[in-house]
């Protein structure tokens, strides 16, 4: 090197500092990428997507040979400038002190820092185009990169760290759930929110989406003929459930439009209607609505009515409830009372039946109620204040204020509701 002149030693110098940031920038970016992103890159066939793939499959290769280049290259460094100082200044030990201070300022901007940052931010870009340079390197230098993961390992063995029971890296729903919250405008919002509502029926069960009981539209057999048929002309749901004197003691399930076929022409009468009677399908309480949806696939059912410990019926549950609670409600919901049905009005006031589930309740008007507890407004109100009301009684819940309108049997009816205000953004 001391016959080579002085701009060429410094140009020396300054090709082994973009090299040291190259080797920088290529780990960085190689251990930045996304695993999951590039599978699909290599799944569009994308140039250096492959390679890429390849070269972490061998990562304490990779590592190594990127570690052994740019720590020999940093030690180069130091020495080169060093014999440039010399031959220049002479031994000078303030020019060598300064010389030092240089190159370790260089090498941390230069081949750390400046190179990591970039090897972050973007490390598709990077990764890719680097694997070319990088793959024939380890051929290159495998026989270095042998020996030297070999005292690896055998360092690692006396420490007793084992490396190969070391499993593939998955991602948890959390972290999955935090991909998609993350994902902003590079998924549809629609489509967005029935993957969060997918991620939240792992935790829910057929009592969360179920149409409680008093909200169930039966046929009683002991009420008279003519009630009974003007409630098969008039009921909103295709499928009815039967009982006799109690809602306890079911009958069956009836198909409305096949029974009223069958009966054109004809004058019902309750043997007829026992006749139509399809078996009931009972689903016991607390079973995941995961679970409960494969067992309507398995049993070819519509409608299960869930009962309690002690075969009570609590409420019942169709596919389209589960469905619901992933992309939200179908036409063939329960209609909502006439005050109801717009959801807030101008003055940001909105009435509701204490029945109502608050699921439901949630989504419809974009509440944030507790749902951990008691599955109805009626049961949160009653929770929340330990007692029945006598009177109005205004309560706050979950950032809504409620406030208790009308009480009926020993339950609330009807709860009027107060709009939340919009949080504040700080700027």
């Amino acid at each position: 090197m001391e016959s080579l002149p002085l701009w060429a030693q410094g140009g020396a110098v300054v090709l082994l500092l973009l090299l040291s940031g190259f080797f920088s920038i290529s780990e960085t970016s190689m251990m930045a990428i996304n695993r999951h992103r590039l599978k699909h890159l290599v799944k569009q066939g994308v140039l250096g997507a492959r390679t890429t793939q390849m070269l972490l499959g061998k990562t304490d290769r990779l590592l190594s040979v990127i570690l052994i280049g740019n720590n020999l290259i940093n030690t180069i460094i130091p020495v080169l400038t060093t014999a440039i100082a010399l031959r220049t200044f002479g031994n000078n030990n303030v020019v060598l002190s300064v010389t030092t201070g240089l190159v370790a300022f260089f090498i941390i901007i230069f081949s750390e820092i400046t190179p990591k940052i970039v090897g972050a931010t973007f490390p598709e870009k990077i990764a890719l185009p680097a694997s070319f340079i990088i793959n024939p390197l380890m051929r290159v230098a495998a026989p270095l990169v042998w020996s030297v993961n070999i005292l690896a390992s055998g360092i690692l063995r006396l420490l007793r760290i084992n490396t190969r029971d070391a499993q593939e890296q998955r991602l948890s729903t959390d972290e999955l759930r935090t991909i998609v919250l993350e994902s902003g405008s590079f998924m549809p919002h629609k489509h967005r929110s029935i993957l969060l509502n997918l991620f939240d029926l792992e935790n829910i069960s057929v009592d969360d989406v179920m149409v409680p009981r008093p909200r169930i539209e039966a046929l009683d057999l002991d009420a008279p003929i003519e009630h009974i048929l003007q409630q098969l002309e008039t009921c909103y749901h295709n499928k009815l459930v039967v009982y006799q004197g109690d809602i306890d003691r079911v009958q069956g399930v009836l198909h409305v439009r096949k029974t009223l076929a069958a009966l054109h022409n004809h004058e019902l009468a309750r043997e007829t209607l026992l006749e139509l009677l399809t078996e009931p399908y009972f689903v016991p309480s607390g079973t995941p609505v995961f679970q409960q949806l494969q067992y309507f696939q398995e049993n070819r059912q519509r409608i299960g009515l869930i009962v309690n410990e002690y075969g009570e019926v609590q409420g019942i549950v169709t596919p389209e409830d589960i469905i619901e609670e992933l992309i939200g409600e179908f036409t063939t919901t329960m209609p909502r009372s006439a005050n109801t049905r717009a959801g807030w009005n101008d003055a940001g006031e909105c009435i509701v039946s204490g029945s109502m589930p608050l699921r439901e309740l949630n989504r419809w008007l974009n509440l944030k109620l507790p749902t951990d507890g008691p599955k109805t407004l009626n049961g949160l109100l009653l929770e929340t204040l330990e007692e029945i009301p006598e009177g109005n009684v205004s309560v706050q819940i979950g950032g809504c204020r409620l406030e208790v309108m009308q009480i009926d049997n020993q339950a609330i009816k009807t709860v009027k509701l107060f709009k939340p205000a919009a949080p504040r953004v700080e700027r």
